[in-house]
Order: structure tokens, then C-alpha cells, then sequence
């Protein structure tokens, strides 16, 4: 065995004048679970090809496994100077187990390495956003069920345009989530793909076995191409383009929460776990987990652009501003995490006041464009239905409603009297996807069928991320 003070010292790669502007330390150590179970997979595919010792192989996944132990217990002695997390394991490795430490390395390059640790951690942090986007998506199906008889105005340009039921709107939001969980899992999909073998850039010139490494670390292929796979942050570009995205989905979604909260509006009240009062005034409660979540979407859509800006222009193949990649997907995976938690908490604690909404959907004006849809059954052109009900809202002296409108439209006759019904306002509107309760009721079990869909999806994902954790706990033969 090398004695400690050699054993100790940082590898020449790592030994330069600008080490603290070069070191990733701070950002890339969340990466260290990862990181250890490709190097176990690695260790294993040497010994497979002749490249290693039983013995060699034997102690240094023994090496690892201690290190990863040491890291849970937070007993590993980080050192800023060895810049990374990979360096940080293989040379905390060599001081445990001596010389063979030095042969892990055999056919690797940092360059593969950390590709194959961001897709990895990319598979983790997928799937536990994706659960946390699954929680709240059955919170809204659940309060939506509930909410199908709910008369709301719904809202163009900000002016109340249509009835719909609150059921309705907050399926609305559930469709969104619905396309925002599925780009989250495809882009998993797609980055499922292992890099470990192109080696700097290159592949080797060593009998390595990248197949056998790919599903061993339940990767669906191997790369194709060496140069593409050292360089290729897709990857986090398109999960950085989800979150944005979803966060964009969450920001409106808190917007309307704010104002829903308000004295004007007063659709909702905002429980505690909605956000505080007041520091001065004692009558208030803010509305801030849904400002919050307002504001966070500026900040995921900053990480976006930041990695974007990063890639843009880069030559081929591996360049030190890769190493700037993963600080902007942290933050946006951290933010979209505590987002969805924060959101889906202060919900159960909103409390909708029917009354006040069914008041606002109420309003006769709401139903013009029943009325011309009206005279549309009764075989006018749509444009001159359009021009006559216009017309006859304009010219009104007094409150529109069905009296008035049998004097201005005579041919309305007796139907006047149900168009201006709140009570019948849902029900006509029952074309697939509308607002009636019928068509509510077909979206609800739409909406569970998608739900029930995402079971075997996240039981995919969480069996992966699962085998990660089964190697470095040295479960897995």
C-alpha cells in the first residue's frame, strides 16, 4: 500500500495556479451517489474483461462501497482542492485500499464520467419531481370532483366571457400538468442512453464493454457516436425547457389564485397555509405561496437560458464550460420541487365561496353568446346572429334579460326564458370537453385514466433509480 502522504496527494490534473475558480466542489458533490455506482459498474466490467484482478476488483468495489457509506454518515473528509467529486472518490479511494485505486480509472475519462453522472442524476431528479407533479395533479382531480355543479364566469382578456363550472377550470390547469409530467418522462426516456466508453472523446483502445455497462445500469442503449456523447447536454437542456415551462404553468395558476383571493374578485378565501398577514395591518392574509409561485417561473426560465447561453457555440468535444451545466439545473429542480409541495399544501387549505362565484357567472350579459347561437339554430347566418345580439346589448336602456331580449330578437320567443337560466348554463354547453357536468364527468374519467396511466411510468423510473441504490449499498449481484 502507498503510504498516506502520497496516497493523499492531488493528481497533477487538479494541481494549477486557478484552482478555485476551477473547482465544481460546491455543485457536483450532489452527484457523489451516482458518481460511486458508475465507478462500481466500471470497476466490474473491467474485471469482466480482463482488465482488473478479481482481487484488484474485489477491494476496490469494497473501497467504494466505504466511501459511500462514509458520505451518508458525513464522515468523508471533502477537499476543496481536489476541485470534484470525481477526484474527491478516487483519491479517497487510493488512500483506503492502496494501489489498486490508481487501476479504476483504467479506460475512463472525467469526460465520460460526468456525462454518465448527469444522466443518472437526471433519472433521480425526474422521478421525484414527477411524483411531486402526480400528488398535485390528483389534488386538483379530487377538489374538481366535487366542484362539477360550481357555476363560475370564465374570463377572456380578464372580463368575464362564458359560464363554466370551477370543476372545469381546474381540469384546465390538470391538462396542463398532464403534457408537463409527459415531457418530463420522455425526456428521461430519451436520455436514457449511457456514455461510459467514450473516454475522452475517443472511445479506447482497451477491450472495454460499454454494452454490458449500459444495462447493468439500466440504461436502454449505449452511445453511438464518442465525440456526441462527452458533449451532448440535451439532456439538461430539455429538462431545464419542462420545468421551465411547468413553472410558467404554476406561475399562471398562482396569478389566479392571487386574484381569486382578493376582496375584488373574493372567489376563495386563503388559509394559513396559503401565506402570512400582514406585518402592519392585522385584517389581511397574503396570498404568498401563490405570488411566490408567480415570481419562481422568471428564476427556472433564468436557469434555462443560462445553460442555453452556456451551449451555444461550443465546439466539439468536451469543453470546460460544460462544468457550468448542472448549478442551473439544481436550482430549477429545487425550486419546481418546493413549488409543486407549496402549492399543493395551500389548496387543501382554499376555501371557494360558491355563492360569490355563481353571483359573477349570473350575469345576463354572459349568455349573448347563447342567444346568438340561438338564432344560429333558428337558421340565421352566425355573423348576422353575431351583428343582431350586438346590436340589441348596445342599444339596451335597461338590464338584459329575457324580456328585453324577446323585443329586441322577437324570434327568440319562448326560448328566452331558458337561455337567461343560470340554473340551465353548464347543462347546454355539452360538447366533448366543455363545461356541462356530463362533459365534466367524461374528463374526470379521462383525467383518472392518465392518473392511473402514470403508475406504471413512475414504477419504471423508481426501479432504476432504485438499482442505483441497490449497487452502492452492495445489494445487487
Amino acid at each position: 500500500m502507498t503510504s498516506p502522504t502520497v496516497a493523499s496527494a492531488p493528481p497533477s490534473y487538479v494541481r494549477t495556479g486557478g484552482s478555485e475558480f476551477l473547482r465544481s466542489l460546491d455543485v457536483d458533490r450532489a452527484l457523489a451517489r451516482v458518481d460511486i455506482a458508475g465507478s462500481l459498474v466500471h470497476a466490474e466490467m473491467l474485471e469482466r474483461v480482463g482488465l482488473l484482478s478479481k482481487e484488484d476488483a474485489r477491494r476496490i468495489l469494497g473501497g467504494l462501497r466505504s466511501i459511500h457509506r462514509e458520505i451518508v454518515s458525513g464522515s468523508f473528509p471533502w477537499r476543496e482542492e481536489l476541485e470534484d467529486v470525481h477526484t474527491n472518490v478516487e483519491v479517497r479511494l487510493s488512500q483506503l485500499i492502496g494501489p489498486a485505486g490508481g487501476r479504476l480509472h483504467t479506460a475512463r475519462s472525467r469526460n465520460d464520467q460526468i456525462a454518465l453522472d448527469e444522466r443518472l442524476y437526471l433519472r433521480e431528479i425526474v422521478y421525484g419531481t414527477a411524483q411531486l407533479l402526480d400528488l398535485f395533479q390528483r389534488v386538483l382531480v379530487d377538489r374538481a370532483a366535487t366542484e362539477r355543479d360550481t357555476l363560475i364566469p370564465g374570463y377572456t382578456h380578464l372580463q368575464r366571457a362564458q359560464p363554466i363550472s370551477l370543476a372545469h377550470h381546474l381540469l384546465a390547469h390538470f391538462w396542463r400538468l398532464e403534457r408537463d409530467f409527459d415531457r418530463l418522462t420522455a425526456t428521461e426516456r430519451r436520455a436514457n442512453v449511457s456514455p461510459l466508453g467514450a473516454g475522452a472523446l475517443a472511445g479506447s483502445t482497451l477491450p472495454i464493454d460499454p454494452v454490458w455497462v449500459a444495462r447493468r445500469l439500466g440504461f436502454d442503449r449505449s452511445f453511438e457516436n464518442s465525440l456526441d456523447a462527452v458533449s451532448d447536454r440535451d439532456p439538461f437542456a430539455e429538462l431545464l425547457f419542462d420545468l421551465a415551462l411547468l413553472a410558467t404553468h404554476l406561475s399562471a395558476l398562482g396569478e389566479e389564485w392571487v386574484l381569486w383571493t382578493t376582496s375584488e374578485f373574493g372567489f376563495a378565501r386563503a388559509g394559513e397555509r396559503m401565506g402570512s398577514g400582514s406585518s402592519l395591518m392585522p385584517q389581511k392574509r397574503n396570498a404568498d405561496v401563490a405570488e411566490l409561485a408567480r415570481a419562481k417561473a422568471a428564476r427556472v426560465t433564468g436557469d434555462l437560458v443560462t445553460l442555453l447561453g452556456t451551449l451555444k457555440g461550443l465546439p466539439l468535444a468536451y469543453d470546460r464550460d460544460l462544468q457550468e451545466d448542472k448549478a442551473p439545473v439544481r436550482d430549477a429542480v429545487r425550486t419546481i420541487d418546493l413549488t409543486l409541495t407549496a402549492l399543493a399544501s395551500a389548496f387543501e387549505d382554499l376555501e371557494f365561496d360558491r355563492l360569490r362565484m355563481a353571483e359573477a357567472a349570473s350575469d345576463p350579459a354572459l349568455r349573448a353568446t347563447d342567444v346568438a347561437e340561438e338564432l344560429v339554430r333558428q337558421g340565421m347566418p352566425f355573423r348576422e346572429a353575431h351583428e343582431a345580439v350586438g346590436a340589441y346589448v348596445r342599444a339596451a336602456d335597461g338590464p338584459i334579460g329575457p324580456a328585453s331580449a324577446r323585443r329586441a330578437l322577437p324570434t327568440l320567443d319562448a326560448a328566452a326564458e331558458s337561455l337567461f337560466d343560470p340554473a340551465h348554463a353548464l347543462e347546454r354547453r355539452a360538447t366533448p370537453g366543455g363545461p356541462s357536468p356530463a362533459s365534466v364527468g367524461f374528463q374526470l374519467d379521462r383525467a383518472r385514466e392518465c392518473l392511473a396511466a402514470h403508475g406504471p411510468s413512475l414504477s419504471s423510473l423508481g426501479h432504476r433509480v432504485e438499482l442505483i441504490e441497490e449497487l452502492v449499498n452492495g445489494e445487487r449481484k
